[in-house]
């Protein structure tokens, strides 16, 4: 909670800056975005400790195997880095690319997550089997 809080605060302070600055030069107001985005996304990832504990402990009652989880932190990453960068490109002026980075983004995750896909499916196969 206090990471929230705290980087919450350096947001508010950055927009309050992007904004002052962004009158006067909209390049170093996007900088300034970007900088303040990079800073809060270190500080989130600092935060995933219990979350890949919590993924570690569903591995080892499952059986299942590292590069599923691998899979699923990676689709994460790029869905949050698609998504930041994403709003970069519209703030910038590029709406263009920003939904072409939507797109792309999508079409990574959909092409990173056919091996779960694929665990998913011999899982129903299996339980369909009993049946």
């Amino acid at each position: 909670m206090d990471v929230f809080i705290k980087s919450a605060g350096a947001v508010m302070i950055a927009l309050f800056l992007s904004t002052m600055v962004g009158k006067q030069n909209k390049d170093m107001s996007l900088l300034l975005t970007v900088a303040t985005c990079a800073m809060v996304l270190v500080m989130s990832v600092r935060q995933l400790d219990p979350v890949i504990g919590f993924f570690e402990k569903i591995q080892s009652v499952g059986q299942l195997d590292n590069e599923l989880l691998k899979i699923i932190l990676k689709v994460v990453g790029i869905g949050l880095v698609g998504e930041i960068s994403s709003v970069l490109c519209v703030d910038s002026g590029n709406a263009a690319l920003g939904k072409t980075l939507q797109l792309l983004a999508s079409c990574v995750i959909l092409y990173l997550s056919l091996p779960l896909f694929n665990t998913l499916l011999e899982l129903i196969e299996d339980i369909l089997k009993f049946i």
